[in-house]
């Protein structure tokens, strides 16, 4: 939902739709952003703000105990299956809901604390004992509590004795998250040309899979799913990744502390909670639900301009207009790690996670826009200051400050929602999703599916300025949680979600080489069409529509080449002949075999509905898999794979899939060997997909490992093992846990054989 709700689009539409022609003629001529922002707000009238309350109403972030009490209940019926992690994540939306110091409140961080108890987090199970018991309680039943504590208390006590590393819980977020960006920009150089702009070069050269850069997130924010994205805020059964991810810090959690006076915004703990008010939240939390229907790139934008605040907005603006940069073409520029920015002179010692001029300088492209495009944006950053100036003034963005004098909002405050619409229209281009691999945890059978989700969008000053490519020569990751000060050792005590005194709470990026890379090369980044996935004019196509650039990277000049070259007829990749098993040449609006003594022909059409045939019997037998119905999706998979294999390569990725699926479903039934033989058919399909050296293949490899480990198939294990670390490696940090398991199997491996 990076775009306002429809509700909200349309509405602009029609005011758009009623302006006078003059009006109209008036705004598209508008190119400063200032101007655009302050016409808009001039067109601001009640009916505007009444509409939005209106439609935000489907996006209430109000306290409800009647809903606290249903999560609550639903998460009584998860712990009683012995489903904990299900019944904390709904007691934690229960504690959301509850009113503070209730009764209720009280009931959902107990239950809580005994799910958190059976699964081994002792620590977090103690800090909802208290938090239970501030919240008041029942005396009665406190008894079960301090026996639940006192358990609590002596498992840790078995922990703390020496040679006895605790095993009994499970890493917070918190801890995996160990990596200082004080190298941030070692060996990197950005230089400016006309035909590229600003862009980075390596300085040094680097083998593949090592370190290129790292940056930190100015603000992200979450990407709702689940029943925000509907509108709907009512008790259900599924968790979005609002339930899961602090909304400060991204860390993954089971034992949020919630907004006070808010039932959307949680946190992984208080030192969050107190970051986040005192940043942004405090200003954010009145008009929350205007937020989640304006979408997260207005909320993106607001959310930096708060951070910012006014002393810092104006000196950016004076600096952007004292000065024109001092880039010359194709001359060179050392980034500095941590400059100060009142200081520059051409903004270049600013590109750190915390500096603003490195995202304000980043090019807002206002041409490009279309003008409703701009009128919707400027219409709803206008809104939403308008919004804003119900409450009390963000205390950086106020001019008093003498005691005693009351804060307001003043008119030279208008620059809030400008610089937001600024930023708004910055973001298109630059905004940058958050990642990570989700394990399908409803799925009750034995192996499970995982997949690459959203779950959050974020600005980088660094990141913002790699060129893009769609055969990029680096792969980014991501790593959520705090990040200790360079200059502050504290650790993050086992098991505590507390951020220490002298951390730093984000988001960070990673940047690897995935090739050997030679000094002088640009460092490039795919920013979403890549060549593996996508066909060369659907490409350029979104690139255009999004970034407002033609791509000429080697993949684009290689893929129109041979376009051109094979305009009339090219080989159909992933098809073949029904009669004699050649590949299949595409004419128009048909296909022919390759062979001309066959001369098999087959329409598009036909091809199509067989693919979209497929397709319905794969998902289906998923469906079936997923309810433990094993014989009926054996009997479904068995069946369109041998229809599949009639008309489709090895390397088709519907294939892929298919043999996935098998793989997965002989799996959960401990055929470990059958399992095997058909995760191998899929990696086939991978690699042709996706490269030799891709993620995918190395996610595959991984599943692999685990099949011949299970199956006991110690040799061809280890022979897996080592390919599959290779690839990880070039995409992943040392902490990620995949490359952690495949360690643990190999060390038990070497030690049976």
């Amino acid at each position: 939902m990076d775009l306002p709700c429809q509700d909200w689009v349309r509405h602009v539409e029609q005011k758009w739709a009623e302006l006078r022609s003059e009006e109209t003629e008036r705004f598209c001529l508008l190119t400063d952003i200032n101007a655009i922002f302050n016409y808009g707000l001039s067109l601001i009238c009640p009916e505007d703000l009444n509409t939005l309350s209106r439609i935000s109403e489907k996006f209430s972030v109000k306290k409800s105990p009647e809903t606290a009490s249903e999560f609550r209940q639903q998460g009584n019926l998860s712990f009683k299956v012995k489903d904990y992690t299900a019944a904390a994540l709904h007691y934690s939306k229960g504690v959301c809901h509850a009113d503070k110091n209730t009764d209720e409140l009280s009931l959902c961080y107990a239950n809580r604390s005994a799910a958190l108890f059976y699964q081994g987090r002792y620590q977090a199970c103690l800090e909802d004992i208290k938090r239970s018991m501030e919240a008041g309680y029942p005396s009665h039943l406190q008894d079960k509590l301090q026996t639940r504590q006192a358990a609590c208390q002596n498992q840790l006590r078995k922990a703390e004795k020496p040679n006895k590393p605790s095993t009994d819980h499970q890493l917070s977020p918190c801890q995996k998250t160990i990596n200082s960006t004080a190298h941030l920009l070692d060996g990197v150089s950005v230089y400016f040309s006309s035909d590229k702009g600003r862009h980075i070069l390596i300085m040094e050269n680097k083998s593949a899979g090592e370190v290129v850069l790292e940056d930190e997130a100015y603000c992200s924010v979450l990407i709702p799913t689940s029943t925000f994205n509907t509108g709907t805020n009512k008790a259900g059964k599924t968790f979005g990744t609002e339930d899961r991810h602090c909304h400060h810090c991204l860390s993954q959690s089971l034992s949020f502390v919630p907004c006070p006076n808010c039932s959307y915004a949680r946190y992984c703990g208080e030192s969050c909670r107190k970051e986040a008010w005192d940043q942004w939240h405090q200003w954010e939390c009145p008009v929350g639900a205007d937020l989640l229907a304006i979408g997260v790139l207005g909320h993106l934008a607001i959310r930096v301009v708060l951070k910012a605040g006014q002393n810092e907005v104006q000196m950016v603006n004076k600096n952007s207009e004292e000065h024109v940069t001092t880039y010359k073409n194709d001359s060179p520029v050392q980034l500095s790690l941590r400059g100060d920015c009142r200081k520059s002179l051409d903004h270049t010692d600013c590109f750190h996670g915390s500096s603003y001029m490195g995202i304000y300088s980043l090019l807002p492209h206002v041409a490009q826009h279309s003008p409703a495009s701009r009128f919707l944006l400027a219409i709803t950053m206008a809104v939403i200051y308008k919004k804003l100036q119900g409450e009390p003034p963000p205390s950086m963005w106020t001019s008093f400050k003498d005691e005693g004098v009351k804060a307001s909002w003043q008119p030279e405050m208008s620059m809030l929602g400008a610089t937001a619409l600024r930023h708004v229209m910055q973001l298109r281009c630059n905004a940058q999703a958050i990642t990570a691999v989700r394990v399908k945890e409803e799925s009750g059978i034995a192996v499970q599916s995982s997949s690459e989700i959203r779950i959050a969008t974020a600005i980088f000053p660094v990141l913002s300025l790699l060129n893009h490519s769609c055969i990029p020569n680096t792969s980014i990751s991501f790593t959520t949680g705090f990040k200790p000060d360079p200059h502050n050792q504290l650790g993050c005590s086992e098991g505590h979600f507390d951020h220490p005194k002298g951390s730093r709470s984000g988001v960070t990026v990673t940047v690897r080489a995935s090739k050997d890379l030679t000094a002088g090369q640009e460092i490039l980044h795919c920013y979403g069409p890549h060549c593996s996935r996508m066909e060369v004019k659907e490409r350029q196509r979104l690139l255009l529509e999004q970034y407002f650039f033609h791509c000429v990277c080697q993949a684009c000049q290689r893929d129109r080449s041979e376009d051109s070259l094979n305009a009339k007829e090219h080989t159909a990749s992933g098809l073949k002949c029904v009669k004699c098993g050649k590949p299949l040449q595409s004419r128009m609006d048909e296909y022919t075999c390759s062979r001309s003594s066959c001369g098999h022909q087959i329409s598009s059409a036909d091809v199509q509905n067989r693919l979209q045939g497929f397709q319905l019997l794969l998902d289906e037998a998923v469906h079936l898999m997923e309810h433990d119905r094993l014989n009926e999706a054996l009997h479904i998979l068995q069946s369109a794979f041998s229809q599949a294999s009639s008309i489709l390569t090895e390397t088709h990725p519907l294939q892929g899939e298919l043999a996935d699926a098998l793989a997965r479903l002989y799996a959960s039934t401990g055929e470990w060997s059958l399992a095997a033989s058909h995760l191998k058919r899929s990696i086939v399909a991978i690699q042709a997909q996706f490269g030799e050296d891709s993620i995918e293949l190395g996610r595959q490899l991984f599943k692999l490992a685990q099949l011949h480990f299970n199956g006991r198939e110690g040799v061809a294990a280890l022979s897996v093992i080592s390919r599959a670390r290779r690839l990880l490696s070039l995409h992943c940090g040392p902490h990620c846990e995949d490359l952690q398991e495949l360690s643990e199997m190999e060390y038990c491996l070497r030690g049976l054989l």
